[in-house]
């Protein structure tokens, strides 16, 4: 199921989560920030946002893979900088799977966005799955156990 809604930010999203996370969900992806770097949010919002979208699918034993979104140095160095980091500090405090921003190659590709070029079309987001699959597919089959359990 895809719960994402255009335009909304990882603040909306936490908003919508207990609608989100209802029924035998067992994993959840984390694509959400790219509202929030374009709109300047502060970094620390949004690592609140998504630290609390992960410890809520964890707390319920979904697993979860976080997708790292990056901001356009529009907003400075240093805030692009931040929110790059962010990705990389959640992953491994909530020890999830962290994919690589997964619109690097595609941004103003004509074949594969949607005429605004920022939003993926079908092919898009045939490539996205395609680069999410290696990180989805061990939770997926099993291989490998939800790290968090043992902290519950």
């Amino acid at each position: 199921m895809n719960a994402g809604v255009a335009r909304e930010t990882s603040g909306d999203a936490v908003r919508r989560l207990d609608a989100a996370l209802h029924g035998d969900v067992r994993v959840l992806i984390v694509a959400l920030g790219a509202n929030d770097g374009l709109r300047g949010q502060p970094v620390e919002r949004l690592k609140a946002n998504l630290s609390q979208i992960i410890a809520a699918a964890q707390s319920r034993r979904i697993a979860v893979v976080l997708c790292a979104m990056e901001a356009l140095p529009i907003h400075g160095w240093d805030y692009t900088v931040a929110f790059h980091q962010a990705y990389l500090e959640l992953a491994a405090k909530f020890d999830v799977p962290l994919v690589p921003f997964m619109l690097r190659n595609m941004i103003g590709n004509t074949q594969m966005m949607q005429p605004d070029l920022v939003h993926p079309n079908a092919a898009g987001a045939r490539a996205i799955a395609d680069i999410i699959w290696p990180y989805l597919k061990p939770l997926v089959d099993g291989h490998t156990a939800f790290p968090h359990q043992s902290r519950l």
